[in-house]
């Protein structure tokens, strides 16, 4: 789409034939997502999806500090027991519970964090009776 507008043609035909042109060359089949729905299109219109589109794409949380380590911490939690070895479990628990203590000691804003540190041994513990090695 280099050239230019020629003088006397109205602005919308010229788009208009350009898009034209570009799609009997197959130019918009080649685009990702070609012939596929729209992600969306039958929910309610939110002003502000492409900044929600955005956050997620980038990973950015809009929980408060508090809310997303409790998150944080659950996820955690949950992950344990995909662990491959108690290693791994004590890693990422110790993680958290860095975190946590953290929190504790120097609250963030937003609501109260109501959280204590996971008892290490207690979910090794957990983690080998899930798999049947205690």
């Amino acid at each position: 789409m280099t050239e230019r507008k020629p003088a006397g043609v109205s602005f919308e035909s010229w788009v208009d034939k350009q898009i034209r042109e570009a799609e009997q060359r197959g130019d918009f089949s080649l685009l990702p997502g070609f012939g596929k729905p729209l992600p969306g299109i039958d929910s309610p219109y939110d002003e502000t999806w492409w900044i929600k589109a955005k956050m997620q794409r980038e990973g950015v949380s809009m929980l408060p500090p508090a809310l997303a380590l409790r998150k944080e911490a659950e996820d955690t939690r949950a992950a344990v027991s995909e662990a491959r070895s108690e290693a791994e479990v004590r890693r990422m628990l110790t993680a958290v519970n860095e975190k946590i203590e953290a929190a504790i000691r120097r609250p963030p804003p937003g609501p109260l964090l109501n959280m204590r540190p996971f008892d290490i041994d207690a979910v090794v513990d957990e983690w080998r009776a899930e798999r049947g090695s205690a």
